[in-house]
């Protein structure tokens, strides 16, 4: 297949832009470098630099296919900055986002599978289905929730075939060559180890009075090399299914104060903690059941294990203190 990745510059779409590679198919990567970077980018794809608001430059891009498919990473992530600055989130993971789904059209593209998130759920106690209560928390999700509801009209409308992939927690790396350093950097796994290689005094706990366990949220770590092998699952299960809807997780929560432990574990580190107040928009438990994932996709998580994910991830961040920065 020839396949257009949306922020394949980023963390997850810099990896699923080289399995794609290693899996023989021709990758076109599209990405501002607003967040993502260059650097990361393998070198057998071709590289388009320029933002999906460009409706002018995606068109450019695209005259290059026909492309038999679109993977859409292309959007802010920072859950807590959504509730500080609401505008340019929806402009970039909204009006960014429709403005990529009618040049597709526009293209003759024939699938896209979009980057979702967790974040569309009302959280509970007990593992998420696909069915359970939309409800976001924070104006992140709430974005993914838009671009998934404007999907389904594409779908119907124009004969979109889709895959929302509603990811838990995206962690690990491919060490050495691709993980995770977002500007700013908000995910815990990453933070922590930053700790432990002294370039933080502290990692911070927003909150410890919730109706959890130890009184920290929980969330579901799933390693990105299995997260990217669904995206390549699903872009054949779309040939089947004209939309699917799945959710990507390892259906095992962990808490703030377990992932910390790990690192410490893991890095031999002591890795300081603060517990300040509470973070708006964060939900206390949020784990999945991805059974519809492994029954329509085939998928199956290969690096379960907390402790693998934090390693992965520690032996990517030991050989790149400082991001891509110093490449």
């Amino acid at each position: 297949m020839k396949v257009f990745v949306a922020g394949g510059a980023g963390y997850i779409g810099s990896i699923v832009t080289q399995q794609l590679l290693d899996a023989g198919h021709q990758v076109t990567v599209y990405d501002s470098l607003i967040k993502g970077h260059r650097q990361a980018v393998p070198a057998a794809a071709k590289f388009v630099l320029g933002d999906i608001l460009d409706r002018a430059t995606l068109d450019l891009a695209l005259d290059d296919g026909p492309y038999d498919a679109i993977i859409h990473f292309a959007a802010f992530i920072e859950a807590g900055l959504s509730m500080q600055q609401p505008g340019v989130f929806f402009r970039n993971n909204v009006a960014g986002s429709l403005s990529l789904i009618d040049a597709a059209v526009a293209h003759g593209v024939r699938k896209l599978v979009f980057s979702s998130s967790a974040g569309v759920y009302v959280s509970k106690d007990s593992p998420l289905v696909e069915d359970d209560p939309i409800g976001p928390a924070n104006v992140y999700g709430h974005t993914k929730r838009m671009i998934e509801e404007a999907l389904m009209w594409y779908n119907r409308i124009h004969g979109l075939r889709f895959a929302a992939l509603r990811y838990f927690n995206a962690a690990g790396a491919t060490p050495p060559t691709r993980g995770e350093a977002h500007d700013p950097e908000t995910h815990l796994i990453p933070l922590v180890l930053q700790v432990a290689l002294g370039q933080r005094s502290r990692v911070f706990i927003f909150g410890d009075d919730y109706p959890t366990p130890d009184g920290t949220c929980i969330r579901d770590y799933v390693h990105v090399l299995d997260l990217s092998q669904a995206h390549i699952l699903a872009l054949g299960a779309l040939d089947e299914h004209p939309v699917l809807i799945c959710n990507l997780g390892n259906g095992a929560g962990y808490s703030v104060k377990e992932v910390i432990d790990t690192a410490r574990q893991i890095t031999g580190h002591s890795i300081p903690a603060k517990v300040v107040e509470r973070r708006r928009g964060d939900g206390p438990i949020l784990v999945a059941d991805a059974s519809r994932a492994r029954a329509l996709l085939g998928w199956e998580p290969q690096i379960p294990d907390l402790r693998d994910i934090v390693a992965s991830a520690w032996a990517w961040h030991q050989s790149h203190p400082h991001g891509y920065d110093a490449e």
